[in-house]
């Protein structure tokens, strides 16, 4: 018995790797975890293509430590398939010690994530500070923590690569008060634009000079799909760039970039 973790890449249903394909088609349960990331195409396609029922983990299920799954891995194999890479976000390594705790056998089986795909910008990747991840700001809650560590990475001439927020199977907690009755709002999915307005707007109530309007950037969507894009220039620019539909990240640059980066993303440069 196998608790699989296995990664499914960023494009579609045939992404999955070989090896994650044969462990697929060796269990008794998949789930398919739809909280971290989503994936381009329909669960139905995952379906048809694995020869698998796919069950969808939900925030409430992932967050819950998978109690569920993991009881089914103690008498068959269990996949729990991940949108892009499998340990990139710590909820999968979480996951992965429950399972261990549990004496359950865990097999990871990794894939392409967002975390080497900005590799197509032409930044290099080991001029890479920290990541940071940029939630979406309500009307009473606008955190800025995020802004030092774009000037940690800055002052060491490192790039910062901007997860950008997503937002799928929230409660309407304002439904809920009124009619004690659960409802889940739309999915949101953060733009490159909105990371930008606030980031301009951290930097206008910092100002150090860290991500203001002519600092350089590189918007992203869709990566490793067909109709991927990218997009670079100033803050400014990519601030009114339509990127369509998700996902989105975006990438500051370090304050000087090597020749042959400079070369690469000038060709990727805002109309």
């Amino acid at each position: 018995m196998v608790f699989y973790l296995i990664g499914l890449g960023l494009g579609d249903e045939r992404d999955i790797t070989v090896r994650g394909l044969e462990a697929v088609k060796s269990c008794d349960a998949v789930w398919l975890e739809a909280y971290t990331s989503v994936l381009c195409v329909g669960v139905e396609r995952l379906e048809a293509f694995y020869g698998r029922l796919v069950k969808i983990a939900s925030r409430d299920v992932v967050e819950s430590g998978c109690d569920e799954m993991l009881a089914q891995s103690k008498n068959g194999n269990v996949a729990l398939l991940v949108v892009g890479d499998v340990l990139c976000a710590t909820t999968h390594t979480d996951i992965a010690l429950r399972a261990k705790k549990l004496e359950v056998k865990v097999e990871v089986i990794q894939n392409a994530s967002v975390m080497g795909a900005v590799g197509k910008c032409g930044l290099q990747l080991y001029s890479y500070g920290q990541c940071i991840s940029l939630p979406f700001w309500t009307e009473g809650w606008k955190p800025t923590s995020w802004y030092e560590k774009i000037a940690f990475n800055r002052s060491g001439n490192l790039h910062t690569l901007c997860l950008l927020d997503i937002k799928t199977h929230e409660p309407d907690y304002q439904h809920l008060a009124k009619t004690c009755v659960t409802r889940y709002l739309p999915p949101r999915f953060m733009t490159v634009n909105q990371a930008v307005e606030q980031l301009l707007s951290a930097e206008q109530e910092h100002q150090r000079g860290v991500c203001g309007p002519e600092t350089r950037a590189v918007g992203m969507a869709r990566l490793g799909q067909a109709d991927e894009i990218i997009v670079s220039g100033s803050l400014a620019e990519l601030r009114t760039v339509d990127f369509g539909a998700p996902l989105h990240c975006l990438v500051l640059c370090a304050p000087t970039l090597h020749d042959i980066e400079a070369e690469y993303v000038a060709q990727f440069a805002a109309a």
